[in-house]
C-alpha cells in the first residue's frame, strides 16, 4: 500500500468514534502514523498489523474477536496475567493523589520509598538499594555509567571495559545495544561503542561439538578469563550476562557455566552484573535468575515483571558493596525525569505484593512447572522436526533441525522458524522465532487447562510446519 491511500484511509477513520472503527480502519491509522519497533514498516503496512483489543488472564482478543493464547507474556513481562483490577485501582488511586513528582532535588515520595523497601525484601541478601529507570534498556545504560563511576571513585578510572556475550540482549538504546551481542543491531548506528567486548555465548547445542554439556560449560566460561587477560584485568570493569539468554533464543547454560563465571569474576576482582530484565520476578521459578543458578552479582538490572508490564518501570538493584562506594563518592550525575514515577512505583509495589501474597512464584515452581515441563517434553521428544527441547520455569523452547542424530540444523533455519511463528499466529498462539528456535514464556498464572491448551496448540503448529516440509504425512 502506498503512503497516500494510507493517509486518506487514516483520515476517514479518525472521523469515526473509536467504538465504531473497523479493524481495517485501525490498521490504516496505524500504518499512516505509527512506526513499529523491530519491524519492516513497508511489509507490515501492506499486511496490516493485528489489532489487540483486550485481554484477560493468559489470553488476548483481537479486534476481529479471535481469542489468542499469549505464549510470550506480552514481551516477557505480564507475569501475573492480564486484567488484575487491583493494579488498575492502584493506578487510579495514585493518579488522584499524586500523579507525578520527581525524585531529584532532595525529594522523594511514599510510593518510591515503599517499593524500594519491598524490593530489598525480595532481592538476594545484600541488595538494599535500587536506582530507578523507565525500562531495562535504560537500566543497562545506567549499569555502564554506574560501574565506571564505581571504579573511578576507587581510584581506578582505567577500569572501563565491560565484557558481555555474543547474541546476548541488553536493550536497544545506544549503551544497551552495545552491551548486547546482536550483530544485526550493531550494523545500524556504528555500534558497539568503545569499551565493550564480547565473548561466546554458552550454547552447547550449537557450539559444544563433541564436548559434554558440562565440559562445554567450563570452556565457554573460560572465554571470559581469556578475554580479561587479553584486555588486562586492570582495565576490565565488569562482566554482564542474562542468567538465561531470553531474546537470544532461551539459551540455558550448562550447569558448570555460572559457577565458573563466578570464580573468574571473584579471582580477577571484576563486578558481576546479572541482567534480570527477563529472568526476574519469577520466570525461572525463583524471584531472580541469579538465585536459580546460585550466583552472587554486584548489580542486577530489573524491569518487565517488576510491574508485570502494567506500567513502564525499571531499575538497577545495587549490592551494598557497590552502594557504599557510590554513596560515599558524592553526586552520581545520572537520572531520568520519570525515575521512580509515583504511579509506576505504586503499581509495581502492588504487583510485588500480589506475587508474594498469592505465592504465584512458589506455586508455579512447585505445582505447575513440573506438569507443563512434562507436557512440553512429551509433545516434542519424538518430533521429526525438533531437537534441543528445553524448559526452565516458564521458559520453553525447541530447535528446528534437519537431522537429530548429528545435530545438523537447517541452512534456512531462520526462515523456517519465522514461518513457524506465522503458523502459530494464524492459529491464535503467540510464540516467537529466534534464529532456528521457537520460544515461549507464558504468564506465571496458567491453569492446567491453559497449559494443556498451550502445548496442544504448539504441537499442532509445529506439525503443520513439518507437513509443509514433508516431514509428516
Amino acid at each position: 500500500m502506498s503512503l497516500a491511500p494510507m493517509v486518506i484511509e487514516a483520515r476517514q477513520a479518525v472521523q469515526r468514534t473509536a467504538s465504531r472503527r473497523s479493524t481495517r480502519e485501525w490498521q490504516a491509522l496505524d500504518a499512516a502514523h505509527h512506526l513499529h519497533p523491530f519491524s519492516d514498516a513497508a511489509a507490515l503496512n501492506a499486511q496490516g498489523a493485528r489489532v489487540i483489543s483486550h485481554a484477560e488472564g493468559v489470553y488476548l482478543w483481537d479486534s476481529d474477536g479471535n481469542k489468542i493464547f499469549d505464549g510470550m507474556s506480552g514481551l516477557w513481562c505480564v507475569n501475573i496475567g492480564y486484567g488484575r483490577k487491583e493494579l488498575a485501582e492502584t493506578a487510579a488511586r495514585q493518579m488522584n493523589e499524586l500523579a507525578y513528582y520527581n525524585t531529584f532535588f532532595k525529594t522523594t515520595h511514599p510510593q518510591v520509598a515503599e517499593l524500594s523497601a519491598l524490593l530489598a525484601e525480595v532481592a538476594p541478601e545484600g541488595f538494599n538499594h535500587v536506582f530507578y529507570t523507565n525500562s531495562g534498556s535504560e537500566g543497562n545504560d545506567t549499569v555502564i555509567r554506574m560501574v565506571r563511576h564505581y571504579w573511578a571513585s576507587l581510584g581506578q578510572p582505567q577500569r572501563k571495559t565491560i565484557i558481555a556475550r555474543e547474541n546476548g540482549y541488553h536493550g536497544s538504546t545506544i549503551g544497551g545495544a552495545s552491551l548486547g551481542g546482536m550483530t544485526y543491531m550493531h550494523e545500524q548506528g556504528d555500534l558497539p561503542i568503545p569499551g565493550i567486548a564480547h565473548i561466546e555465548q554458552p550454547y552447547w547445542y550449537a557450539n559444544g561439538g563433541d564436548l559434554s554439556p558440562e565440559e562445554y560449560g567450563l570452556k565457554a566460561a573460560r572465554a571470559l578469563e581469556a578475554k580479561i587477560l587479553e584486555l588486562g584485568a586492570e582495565n576490565v570493569a565488569a562482566f554482564i550476562g542474562e542468567p538465561i539468554q531470553g531474546a537470544g533464543g532461551i539459551i540455558i547454560p550448562p550447569s558448570t557455566y555460572w559457577p565458573e563465571i563466578q570464580r573468574i569474576c571473584d579471582q580477577y576482582g571484576i563486578l558481576l552484573v546479572a541482567d534480570e530484565v527477563i529472568c526476574g520476578f519469577g520466570r525461572t521459578g525463583e524471584w531472580f535468575g541469579s538465585q536459580y543458578f546460585g550466583i552472587r552479582p554486584h548489580l542486577m538490572t530489573i524491569a518487565k515483571g517488576l510491574s508485570s508490564g502494567y506500567l513502564p518501570i525499571g531499575g538497577v538493584l545495587v549490592h551494598d558493596q557497590v552502594a557504599k562506594v557510590l554513596i560515599e563518592a558524592g553526586d552520581f550525575n545520572h537520572g531520568f525525569t520519570y525515575s521512580g514515577h509515583p504511579v509506576a512505583a505504586a503499581v509495581a509495589a502492588e504487583n510485588l505484593r500480589i506475587l508474594k501474597n498469592e505465592r504465584i512464584i512458589e506455586r508455579m515452581r512447585d505445582e505447575m512447572a513440573p506438569y507443563v515441563h512434562q507436557l512440553w517434553q512429551d509433545a516434542f521428544a519424538d518430533h521429526p522436526l525438533v531437537d534441543d527441547v528445553r524448559c526452565v520455569g516458564y521458559f520453553f523452547a525447541l530447535t528446528l533441525v534437519d537431522d537429530k542424530a548429528s545435530r545438523k540444523r537447517f541452512d534456512n533455519g531462520d526462515a523456517l522458524a519465522l514461518r513457524g511463528r506465522d503458523i502459530c499466529f494464524a492459529n491464535n498462539l503467540i510464540m516467537r522465532a529466534v534464529h532456528d528456535s521457537l520460544i515461549a514464556a507464558p504468564p506465571l498464572v496458567m491453569s492446567r487447562a491453559d497449559a494443556e491448551n498451550f502445548v496442544a496448540l504448539a504441537r499442532r503448529c509445529v506439525d503443520q510446519l513439518a507437513r509443509e516440509l514433508g516431514r509428516l504425512p
